[in-house]
């Protein structure tokens, strides 16, 4: 999950997907019977809430937006979340960006990870991570004027968007975890055809680096990671599924801006 918790951070991306969970149209509030690959999960005891410090003069208060099986999402998670879209290219232009649709892809990967830390599996390592994003930075659109192929135009662009590289590869990380997770249980069996690749480039990425007025990469560099989001969309019924009986068995709860945590 991309999702930075108050807990230690452990959350860790690839994807691009993704929009990944990243990728799931709408919110997940329905529920269905939960399918054989899901380990349920177990709604913690409440605990009692720490009497909150008077603030020092200045100081803003992080507000809780949501709570997943008793793991925290806050307000600058949502806003991390925001950001973090410029550092993918391939995602769909018409997808939906607003902050409830952030909220609920945090909430996805949350899930996710929590189930992660009941199959674990090989850590992602941090030059793994690297080689991923400097694959991907070449080819991102607002990268450009800063010549981020450089070390030195690369930080530029990390610290315009509110990140710097530390950060950014451990929220990157939590991404490749997280598709690669989805990757292992649904993907098997699904084949996306070279003409629906094709298709993506011509009809989506195109037009949106012409929008920018950049320099679009060749399709052939970029079939696998095209691939990547396709694949997404194909498993997003069943991992829909999947994330409905998850809620269905612990605990999901989305908080309005009135509402304090319970």
């Amino acid at each position: 999950m991309m999702t930075r918790t108050r807990q230690p951070d452990s959350l860790r991306l690839r994807l691009l997907v993704i929009a990944a969970v990243c990728v799931l149209p709408g919110t997940m509030r329905a529920q269905s019977t939960a399918q054989k690959n899901s380990v349920p999960v177990t709604a913690p005891e409440p605990q009692a809430v720490a009497p909150q410090m008077p603030l020092a003069q200045g100081m803003a208060l992080d507000r809780v937006v949501a709570i997943v099986n008793g793991d925290l999402i806050l307000d600058s998670d949502v806003n991390e979340e925001i950001r973090l879209q410029v550092f993918q290219p391939y995602r769909n232009p018409n997808a939906d960006t607003s902050r409830d649709r952030a909220i609920e892809r945090l909430i996805n990967r949350s899930l996710i990870l929590q189930q992660l830390k009941l199959q674990p599996e090989d850590p992602i390592t941090d030059d793994q991570v690297r080689k991923d994003l400097d694959s991907l930075r070449k080819n991102i659109p607002a990268c450009k004027p800063y010549n981020c192929e450089t070390p030195d135009g690369w930080n530029k662009f990390l610290a315009a968007n509110g990140f710097t590289e530390a950060v950014l590869i451990n929220r990157w990380r939590s991404r490749m975890e997280v598709l690669r997770f989805i990757e292992e249980r649904f993907r098997l069996g699904i084949k996306i055809k070279p003409e629906e690749i094709k298709d993506y480039y011509d009809k989506m990425l195109l037009p949106e680096y012409a929008r920018q007025k950049a320099t679009p990469p060749s399709l052939e560099s970029i079939s696998s990671r095209i691939q990547e989001v396709l694949l997404q969309q194909e498993v997003s019924n069943l991992l829909g599924d999947w994330l409905r009986s998850l809620r269905a068995q612990g605990s999901v709860v989305v908080l309005h801006p009135e509402e304090g945590a319970p």
